[in-house]
């Protein structure tokens, strides 16, 4: 993963951080980004539960969708010129 950097510049990439964040704000992006990562590897290997609830019978007919089902709006008649 750092096989391009060397030690000299990961050592001026934690300097710059440490300058920005400050000593005291380290400790609280480690943990956040730690939790975040745990949170995500979780929900990467956790299985998607299984819905076992019936699911409602059909009340339409077989040829007709879903939106054809819905109230259209009324359209004006055609303007004569």
């Amino acid at each position: 993963m750092f096989g391009s950097f060397g030690w000299m510049e990961l050592l001026l990439i934690l300097f710059i951080v440490l300058i920005i964040f400050g000593a005291g704000k380290i400790p609280q992006l480690g943990e956040g980004l730690g939790k975040a990562i745990k949170g995500f590897k979780r929900t990467v290997n956790e299985p998607e539960p299984i819905d076992v609830t019936a699911a409602p019978a059909a009340q339409e007919p077989a040829g007709q969708s879903p939106t054809s089902q819905e109230p259209q709006a009324p359209q004006a008649p055609p303007k004569q010129a």
